[in-house]
């Protein structure tokens, strides 16, 4: 397919759109044109959508981008390669692939197709169906960049990762173990078996006291701690951290407030956005096909009850991942 474009059909397609920010009532289910492949793009018929926090944020208060309705939510797709744009030669029609389409930036991953840059894809874990695929790569690259990118991290030292059950921490804690790191966990009580499971060395109850003094006796300093839970929780742990180690906060740029105080404490803070990362997506498809990298999906749901999924992952209850079915 190397300069040359396969061809392709407008038509139309069924996506999840909304026409104005607020609550998960405002999705909706419509028929919209489907999209065309550009230059350096592919066209994915969507088997499957993983859900993110970032997607509710959006629902509610716009893009990152400053996006404004009617808009298409979603990211993260897993599905099968139906064409390719000019210039393309990674792909052909029929490769399953799998991705974080296009973010920041809004193209649709809620929907029966998606156009996206095609190094925003790369071919799906072997043996894993299209949901599982679809729950890993914001979470997935998120953990890695954290980790290989931003904290540079080396075999032996010590992480201390919040949220470890949920969508980024129940991957990062697997990561982390990949790279040859131990690794401490917050969770409530009821999650401390699934989280040890993952592969934590050390799990810490959050809601029975202050974590920063239980993970200070038990574990003492650590060298990196990856923070999805926001307010306070990152003030709380700089302490924590041995002088040359790093915070990385993922709830918002509020956080690089912190570096003056980290800076002090002679740590490295601040806010990490995810990256589209060619090379980060295939190493973690590697871990996925080596069996040590695991998703776990807490609930999948038909692309038409998108609402009662952004329901259901606001509880912020949920244990692992949120993922729509759009193709068998």
């Amino acid at each position: 397919m190397s300069g040359r474009a396969a061809e392709q059909h407008q038509g139309t397609m069924r996506a999840i759109s909304q026409n104005e920010l607020g609550g998960p009532g405002v999705l909706r289910l419509v028929e919209v044109p489907r999209p065309v492949a550009g230059p350096g793009d592919v066209l994915v018929r969507v088997h499957a959508s993983g859900l993110n926090p970032v997607d509710y944020k959006t629902r509610a208060f716009g893009g990152l981008l400053a996006d404004k309705p009617p808009f298409v939510l979603g990211f993260d797709v897993s599905g099968v390669v139906e064409a390719v744009g000019w210039g393309v030669t990674l792909f052909e029609p029929g490769d399953e692939v799998y991705g974080m389409a296009g973010f920041p930036r809004l193209l649709g991953g809620y929907a029966e197709y998606i156009a996206a840059p095609a190094r925003h894809f790369v071919r799906k874990p072997a043996g894993t169906g299209h949901v599982a695929a679809a729950a890993l790569p914001l979470a997935a690259l998120t953990a890695w960049q954290a980790f290989t990118d931003r904290a540079q991290a080396r075999p032996g030292q010590r992480v201390l990762i919040h949220a470890a059950a949920g969508g980024v921490g129940h991957l990062a804690v697997q990561i982390a173990k990949s790279l040859g790191l131990y690794v401490i966990g917050t969770a409530s009580a009821a999650k401390h078996d699934f989280v040890r499971e993952l592969g934590a060395d050390e799990v810490v109850d959050y809601t029975a006291g202050d974590f920063a003094q239980a993970v200070r006796e038990s574990a003492g300093q650590v060298d990196i701690v990856l923070d999805g839970v926001g307010g306070d929780y990152s003030a709380r742990s700089l302490p924590l951290i041995r002088s040359g180690g790093t915070l990385v906060s993922l709830t918002g740029p509020q956080d690089d407030a912190l570096r003056p105080q980290a800076a002090a404490l002679g740590v490295r803070a601040g806010f990490l956005l995810v990256e589209p990362d060619t090379a980060a997506l295939r190493a973690v498809a590697e871990l996925v096909a080596d069996g040590r990298l695991r998703p776990h999906v807490a609930a999948v749901l038909p692309l038409e009850d998108a609402a009662g999924a952004h329901e259901l992952g606001e509880t912020g209850r949920v244990q692992g991942k949120l993922v729509l079915r759009v193709a068998e």
